[in-house]
């Protein structure tokens, strides 16, 4: 096995473009599995990713064993994001200007359980704290039924890791996103929930 590194990159970074085409390919192969259960394409991730590449404060951490992509995570600010994915915080009375997005993380299974996958919540929440403008990180993850067809007899959600990492859940702040699962004919919506942590306390 190759050497593991992990490389921070920004959106507007020139060496980033020549990564992208494999972490599309992670993103389909890992958003597969349970819960996501994403049936993805090429194409649809290449319009995905340019939200990322648009946005100068955008940040996207790669895992590379050697020069293979094996993990990834990413963000960027709320108010990069679509109006649709703020309302909820709009809603409530967060001003999404003050809030960091951290989206996926992505790693292959054979990697997992090396420690990884802590960095990708210091990288993210690091990046956002250097650009010094925010009060609040979140993530969003969703939510299926506990008698969902596909939900593998030992899947355990990720609910008491998060928690350690100082996130809370917030059910007042939630979404619908659409895309294909594996299993179905068409685009459903899927609920969404956030989690939230305070940045200017974190550290």
């Amino acid at each position: 096995m190759s050497e593991i590194t992990i490389k921070r990159f920004t959106g507007h970074d020139p060496d980033l473009p020549a990564y992208l085409p494999d972490l599309a390919r992670l993103r389909i192969q890992v958003f597969r599995d349970f819960p996501y259960l994403y049936d993805g394409t090429v194409e649809y991730e290449e319009k995905y990713l340019k939200t990322y590449t648009d946005c100068a404060e955008s940040v996207i951490v790669l895992v590379l064993d050697g020069e293979q992509v094996v993990g990834a995570t990413t963000g960027l600010p709320m108010d990069a994001e679509t109006p649709e994915f703020q309302q909820p915080f709009v809603a409530q009375g967060y001003d999404p200007a003050k809030i960091f997005y951290c989206a996926e993380s992505v790693l292959l299974s054979d990697y997992r359980g090396r420690g990884i996958y802590p960095k990708f919540f210091a990288e993210r929440e690091g990046h956002a704290r250097t650009l010094g403008r925010f009060d609040l990180v979140t993530f969003c993850c969703v939510q299926r039924p506990e008698d969902h067809p596909l939900r593998p007899a030992d899947y355990a959600p990720l609910d008491r890791i998060w928690t350690q990492f100082g996130y809370v859940k917030h059910p007042e702040l939630h979404t619908t996103y659409t895309w294909k699962d594996v299993d179905q004919a068409e685009e459903t919506a899927k609920p969404m929930v956030f989690w939230l942590k305070s940045l200017r306390e974190a550290r």
